[in-house]
């Protein structure tokens, strides 16, 4: 099984990116690939600027990025309740070269934030427009109090119930 896995976030050291790579790494016998959206950056999505120059070669990248997994993590960070900019720009873009950017595959949707709400803003709207643009989702689960919860040095959930509910949610792609 190939795993695509990124943090929904440009932040070089999201804490987003981190939560999908943990994720990533808890399914068994998986090929990993994770990818940084710093990776596919493109200038901000209008119609206007795509009439003149076309689509940008990095939406075709992540796109192809899509296509060759069987399944997706996607971590979201959240600002000021929704998408980051950086991963709306990505979507934009993607969805003009294909409407169903996620191709039926199957996904797993996380978010994560240092205070207590964990991002579920963003992780809601996700939840409920991800399957139309073709998503297949699985599981979702929202990761509270980051920095309380996880631990950077040794890369793993140090509250185990959350570990055990990340675990459960991973099950869905079986």
């Amino acid at each position: 099984m190939k795993v695509l896995a990124f943090g929904a976030s440009n932040n070089r050291n999201s804490i987003n990116k981190k939560l999908a790579h943990y994720a990533s790494r808890l399914l068994e016998k998986a090929e990993i690939e994770l990818i940084d959206l710093n990776d596919f950056e493109m200038p901000l999505f209008g119609e206007d600027l795509e009439k003149e120059v076309g689509q940008p070669e990095a939406a075709g990248r992540f796109l192809q990025k899509i296509k060759d997994a069987d399944v997706c993590i996607i971590s979201y960070a959240e600002h000021n309740g929704s998408y980051t900019a950086a991963y709306k720009n990505i979507f934009d873009w993607c969805s003009r070269l294909s409407k169903k950017v996620y191709e039926n595959k199957k996904v797993i949707l996380l978010s994560t934030s240092p205070g207590p709400q964990g991002a579920k803003s963003v992780l809601e709207s996700a939840v409920k427009s991800m399957p139309f643009f073709g998503a297949d989702v699985r599981g979702y689960l929202s990761i509270p109090s980051f920095y309380e919860n996880y631990d950077a040095a040794e890369m793993r959930m140090k509250n185990e119930d959350l570990r055990q509910k990340l675990i459960e949610c991973l099950k869905m792609v079986f």
